[in-house]
């Protein structure tokens, strides 16, 4: 898969593709949307009974979403869309229960109904798309 600016995507290497400069939009406004694409592992958190099934963003990507000053939902949740084979869904993205030290960790959490319609199993590598909204 590549990039949206046409470059290969890498392995947990954000593809970044924005309309203007970084965190700017067209019209040079601080926060505009950012796509993020990557290739992640599908992991479980062992904390709860249920099933909570996330994906990590890299540590990269993290950083410039922690970095853009905009207004955050409980859990310090920033709002995204994101985009898996053909599913797309809005959502949220939450820094990583227990992150410290280099920095916040962003987890993406994959609903069931996305993992079951594109055949996604725990432990699977995903390529995932995340759009970050202003």
């Amino acid at each position: 898969m590549k990039g949206a600016q046409g470059q290969p995507g890498v392995s947990g290497v954000p593809s970044v593709s924005q309309s203007g400069g970084v965190g700017e939009s067209a019209e040079g406004a601080l926060g505009a949307e950012t796509r993020y694409e990557f290739t992640a592992e599908l992991w479980r958190w062992e904390a709860r009974a249920d099933e909570w099934v996330f994906v990590r963003l890299p540590q990269d990507a993290s950083d410039e979403i922690a970095a853009v000053p905009r207004p955050r939902a409980g859990f310090g949740a920033v709002k995204v869309t994101a985009s898996i084979g053909g599913s797309r869904w809005t959502t949220s993205i939450f820094p990583e229960p227990g992150a410290d030290g280099e920095g916040v960790r962003y987890v993406l959490p994959l609903k069931k109904a996305v993992r079951v319609r594109e055949g996604l199993e725990l432990g699977d590598e995903v390529r995932v798309a995340v759009e970050t909204h202003h």
